[in-house]
């Protein structure tokens, strides 16, 4: 059949149509149709099996607990600048710089279940597992206040400064002229501890939960962004930190962890982005330049932080009989100017946040910031792990596009979550999450629950590959449970595109086809059901929209027997 113009579901009975011509049109702003443009060609292997998907890619911190229970959401992060002076016992934090180093309680008085086990307990609730950072810089809030508030640079001992708070008379930590202060007190607001008051949190979660095997906490982070301490938490560690103390901490406490739970996984070293991979904070503060002669770096054979960092646990592990560290674990947020954690901007702007999704992976994408190369951030790590360390598992566990409140952040979100299913990470968990009505919460959505009852993107990766990225990516899977072939086709164009899916070793099924566009950005749209040819299709994909296919046959391919229901 030709000419068929596809009207949006209204979630009724839908009709079949035959898709081997179907030309679809989108309205501009005048409401003059829009003729679509020729797309890149799209070709998918449906009878390969890459690699299995971890749903743990599809992870979040600080998830809000309607959006978790609503799609399945498989992991969900305690993390960020204020877990790193987390006092457990007390239910208080430290905000550091983020907050005027200012010590702040749980909103209640209950310590008989403290902020961090009612957060598993939700977790529990909803099947999501849960990621607890643990501290490692040596220091936690010293005690509980609710009608004051101990800061690390007070007015009454810190009078001139840059800025105060406006409610307890806690300050920046700056001269008004943005000099640090120095030699402050670290004991106003903190207590000195060490691996065993750690050791005695697991112990606690353990008592609480059980074991990582038996449905406790599966994942403890070697603290948060330590290469930044000396920024922001300089009121209690105010010294660069070094390679070889990086190290010394990561043994000391990831020891504390494994001997209160040798079932759970650790994550490290959960470093805050591009700089750090290469060079310690000490190298950082050593000069203007100091990427010519990083001191520390020097020090240890001139090897890049990570690598370094990596080989020494596979000889720890080598010499002791022990794996510390289960996942390398790298921040990474894009460093082009207006992308990351920002509102979604102009067209250029959301043009560049849909290019820079392909330092991911891209060899070829030289990335359009202060970085100026490839990052190829994904097989990056990889290769590092194959080379020092092999076996260790990869996490991104902050990370964001931006625009999340738009289409344009949608679209971005859509794609790093196929690119990261595609790339084969193993866990990763977007920072500062959308709203649930906003439109990056429905790109999860495309992938957990797309049909509203619980269908998700498969978990088998299938080779799957577009002809121009920058027009359409495309992700492919195979469900285990049933085999249906799901393909994610994210229109980054900004115009309406005609493409060619080539499905090789496909012999012909039925697809029901679901959207989140534009034209709707409060909900998912089913589409009209379609037969699939042998062979493949041609679709028209509309500016700005994230289309997902559910392809089912009556074929069970010997290749995927293996794969079934597991």
């Amino acid at each position: 059949m030709t000419g068929i113009v596809l009207q949006e579901g209204s979630g009724s009975a839908q009709p079949v149509y035959y898709l081997d011509d179907v030309q679809l049109v989108e309205a501009d702003g005048s409401g003059e149709s829009v003729p679509p443009g020729t797309g890149p060609t799209l070709t998918i292997d449906t009878t390969t099996v890459s690699h299995t998907i971890s749903p743990d890619i599809y992870g979040i911190n600080f998830a809000d607990n309607t959006l978790a229970a609503e799609i399945g959401l498989p992991v969900n992060r305690w993390g960020g600048n204020a877990t790193t002076r987390y006092n457990w016992k007390i239910d208080v934090s430290n905000r550091a710089s983020d907050w005027f180093f200012m010590n702040v309680p749980d909103g209640d008085n209950d310590l008989t279940v403290t902020g961090l086990d009612e957060f598993v307990l939700a977790n529990n609730s909803s099947g999501t597992r849960s990621i607890v950072t643990l501290p490692m810089i040596g220091w936690t809030p010293k005690r509980r206040l609710t009608n004051d508030r101990d800061c690390g640079f007070p007015q009454s001992i810190y009078p001139n400064q840059q800025a105060f708070d406006g409610n307890w008379e806690c300050g920046n930590g700056r001269f008004p002229n943005g000099t640090p202060i120095t030699g402050n007190d670290p004991t106003l607001t903190s207590t000195a501890i060490d691996e065993s008051w750690v050791n005695e949190w697991v112990t606690h979660l353990v008592g609480e939960f059980g074991t990582a095997a038996n449905g406790g906490v599966p994942y403890y982070a070697l603290d948060n962004e330590p290469m930044l301490w000396n920024s922001t938490h300089r009121d209690v560690y105010p010294n660069p930190l070094t390679y070889d103390e990086l190290l010394a901490r990561t043994i000391d406490y990831a020891e504390a962890i494994k001997q209160a739970d040798p079932t759970a996984s650790t994550l490290g070293p959960v470093l805050w982005g591009w700089t750090a991979y290469f060079y310690s904070a000490a190298d950082v503060a050593s000069s203007d330049t100091f990427w010519l002669n990083p001191p520390d770096r020097l020090a240890h054979g001139n090897m890049p932080l990570v690598e370094w960092y990596l080989q020494q646990l596979a000889a720890y592990e080598q010499t002791n009989g022990t794996r510390l560290l289960d996942y390398l674990d790298l921040h990474f947020y894009p460093q082009q100017s207006g992308v990351a954690l920002t509102s979604a901007g102009g067209d250029a702007t959301q043009a560049l946040r849909l290019r820079s999704t392909r330092a991911l992976w891209d060899p070829t994408y030289v990335d359009e910031s202060w970085i100026n190369e490839p990052v190829e951030l994904i097989p990056r790590m990889q290769d590092w792990i194959d080379t020092y360390y092999p076996g260790t598992k990869i996490a991104i566990t902050e990370y964001n596009w931006g625009g999340l409140e738009h289409i344009n952040g949608a679209l971005a979100q859509a794609d790093v979550l196929g690119i990261f299913g595609q790339q084969q990470v193993d866990l990763a968990t977007l920072w500062a999450p959308p709203a649930n009505t906003a439109p990056g919460a429905f790109a999860f959505r495309m992938y957990l629950n797309y049909d509203g009852s619980g269908a998700d993107f498969g978990n088998l990766s299938l080779p799957a590959s577009s002809s121009n990225v920058e027009q359409l990516s495309v992700f492919a899977a195979r469900r285990s449970s049933d085999l249906a072939l799901t393909i994610m086709v994210v229109n980054k164009s900004g115009g309406p595109l005609t493409s060619t899916i080539a499905l090789d070793g496909f012999a012909g099924g039925t697809a029901e086809v679901y959207r989140y566009a534009s034209s709707n950005l409060s909900q998912i749209t089913q589409q009209p059901n379609l037969v699939v040819p042998a062979g493949g299709f041609s679709a028209t994909f509309p500016a700005d929209s994230i289309t997902l296919f559910e392809v089912t046959s009556g074929d069970v391919l010997q290749s995927f027997l293996p794969f079934v229901n597991k």
